[in-house]
């Protein structure tokens, strides 16, 4: 689309830098070649648990093949019994043999066919929790470089993808092979001329289904793939939603809706054109079979070597014999949707490596504890999301047991990085993190952020109750949720709803304010009661009545614990025991309240700033009011 217009349903979507880079975002790795069977050996360890009901239902898939092949000897032994003494008497029984044998036939269908989709839906629940437990051990690195639509297609759309394998019996084609195996065989047995004859048809066939094999694969390769672009979209737009509405950018949305719709219906045209190509092929093939082996049964002398009743057997395996055919272009279809879907969580599964926070590395660098031994410290620390572009250089800080320390400076200094690289959300390149005189590389991710809470500045809320959010995945103790309540000063607001500690909580937490929110997520960090509390731009949402409220909740919640305050509002971080100043990612300047403003540089300048915004808004303020009174 470089340099092109594409127009979709009327609206004209034009290319640019910005979108070229985008799509580079938004698009799928190349994978490579990639072989079926390889694939199918891939999902063994999610089926190995299931293998009991797998190889119970692929045995009774082969034991009901094999069965299926008796009913046209039966049918030419009828037929044959009509010019015989007794006929009528033979082809009763015969007739009666026939039912009982389809009877069962179908009898043990449903517990095939129950097993198969059984194992196939066991089977994906493992991997849907496996792709869910890997992206819960991820750092955020790896979040930062992918689109959450993508991911969430990963664990919905491709898994399902590989589950409909099973529950739309594409497995089964391994049963068609065994009866295309036998069909031959028995055909074979009963003539062997009309069999070279017939299958001379099948080297057409085989080289039609590689054909379209291989371009199956790619197709379905895109499909996938244009899925979890569209799925990428969706995300976005309802997310920035009110950023859509606001900047009236409705229109632009539906133009690019349209395009990625456009690219998916496309593929998706393809993949039915091929499919139905595929099918309408083998059904002409098998049409053109049946003639060809009539005619030829034609001029030979049918009463010395060919009797009715044989005949009529041998177009009925070939019928038999294209009808597996069928059932596995039909069933490949889906098997080659399915190893897409199961290409792309594989290939999800091995990448990411090296942003993996599960588990303890090698690295346990402890330092000797003692009275005065840090509760957390980063020595000479170097990290860029970036590279070439550093955040923190040779940065060294240390918090003491108990202490509150405060961070300050300009947007893009380092501090919020600074937090993430003790909870161990981002490696650090250069230098060492230590939480309780350990290296935060030999500590797993349950110990080290138990030690923890995180008050952050954009709050998240999950849909449930008040209560539900406070406690954040723990028992829930009522009592002592309101006490947290009380403690930052937000039981008044949540009281004055009408089911207080119970109140629904929307997703996202779209029915509470901001300040509210903030709120919650305070008493939430406080009911872990960890040793250290992290508040990054806690106060940054909330009102200056909320705020006041939440400062006296601060100290009282800090007393005892060792607190890392990332400070937007400088007159919330006062009585902090040490301030630090960042800049250009490193450590400018720090000491108490007093002491920097003594030596009158950083903090001091950013101080008066800050005091004399105050006083303009204070202005603005009191002229508004008094123009609101006249």
């Amino acid at each position: 689309m470089s340099g092109t217009n594409r127009r979709g349903h009327g609206r004209v979507v034009r290319s640019s830098a910005a979108e070229r880079a985008l799509e580079r975002f938004h698009e799928e790795e190349d994978l490579g070649r990639v072989y079926d069977l390889r694939m199918l050996g891939r999902l063994w360890p999610f089926l190995y648990r299931q293998r009991r009901l797998l190889f119970g239902s692929l045995s009774l898939l082969v034991f009901i093949s094999l069965v299926a092949l008796v009913r046209p000897l039966l049918m030419r032994e009828a037929l044959r019994s009509f010019q015989e003494p007794g006929g009528a008497e033979r082809i009763t029984r015969f007739g009666v043999a026939l039912g009982v044998l389809i009877v069962c036939e179908q009898v043990l269908v449903f517990p095939q066919t129950y097993w198969m989709q059984t194992a196939g839906a066991r089977a994906m629940a493992t991997l849907r929790r496996r792709v869910f437990e890997f992206l819960h051990t991820r750092g955020l690195a790896f979040f930062d470089r992918r689109p959450i639509g993508r991911l969430v297609t990963r664990v919905t759309n491709d898994v399902d993808a590989i589950g409909e394998m099973f529950s739309s019996g594409a497995l089964n084609a391994v049963g068609d092979l065994l009866r295309l195996i036998a069909i031959i065989g028995v055909m074979f047995a009963i003539n062997w001329r009309m069999s070279l004859f017939t299958f001379a048809v099948l080297p057409p066939v085989m080289l039609l289904v590689n054909w379209t094999r291989k371009r199956m694969r790619t197709v379905y390769r895109q499909l996938r793939a244009k899925t979890a672009r569209m799925n990428a979209f969706l995300n976005e737009q309802v997310n920035g939603i009110e950023v859509v509405q606001a900047f009236a950018r409705e229109g632009q949305g539906e133009a690019q809706f349209d395009e990625i719709n456009y690219g998916y219906r496309s593929l998706n045209t393809r993949a039915i054109v091929l499919d139905s190509t595929l099918d309408a092929s083998i059904e002409m093939m098998g049409s053109i079979c049946i003639a060809a082996v009539i005619w030829f049964a034609g001029g030979q002398d049918v009463s010395n070597h060919l009797d009715f009743g044989t005949l009529f057997a041998f177009v009925a395996y070939i019928d038999m014999f294209f009808l597996p055919v069928r059932n596995i272009s039909a069933r490949y279809t889906q098997l080659q949707s399915g190893l897409a879907g199961a290409e792309r969580v594989f290939q999800l599964l091995g990448s990411g490596e090296e942003d993996i926070i599960e588990g303890a590395s090698a690295v346990d660098e402890a330092v000797e504890q003692g009275a005065e031994s840090p509760a957390f410290e980063l020595e000479r620390v170097s990290f860029a999301y970036k590279k070439g572009t550093p955040v923190l250089r040779e940065l060294s800080l240390r918090a003491y047991p108990g202490e509150t320390v405060a961070l300050v400076g300009p947007t893009g200094s380092g501090k919020t990085t600074i937090a993430s690289l003790l909870l161990r959300l981002y490696p650090v390149s250069e230098g060492v993190v230590r939480v309780g005189g350990r290296d935060v590389r030999g500590q797993s991710r349950t110990e080290l952020r138990r030690q923890f809470a995180v008050v952050p500045q954009d709050v998240f809320l999950f849909p449930g109750t008040v209560a539900s959010n406070v406690a954040a995945g723990a028992a829930v103790d009522r009592q002592r949720i309101e006490e947290l309540l009380e403690l930052v000063g937000a039981m008044p607001l949540i009281a004055s709803r009408e089911d207080g500690i119970d109140s629904v909580v929307r997703e996202h937490g779209a029915n509470f304010s901001a300040g509210e929110r903030q709120l919650i997520a305070f008493a939430r960090a406080l009911y872990r009661d960890p040793p250290m509390l992290v508040l990054d731009e806690a106060t940054a949402n909330i009102d200056s009545d909320t705020e006041a409220r939440l400062q006296r909740a601060t100290e009282a919640a800090t007393r005892g614990r060792t607190a890392l305050i990332i400070a937007h509002r400088l007159s919330t971080i006062r009585n902090a025991d040490r301030i630090v100043c960042l800049g250009n990612g490193r450590v400018v300047e720090q000491g108490s309240h007093e002491e920097l403003l003594a030596q009158d540089g950083m903090y001091a300048k950013m101080v008066r700033l800050q005091e004399a915004r105050r006083a303009i808004d204070e202005r603005v303020a009191e002229v508004a009011q008094r123009l609101g009174a006249e």
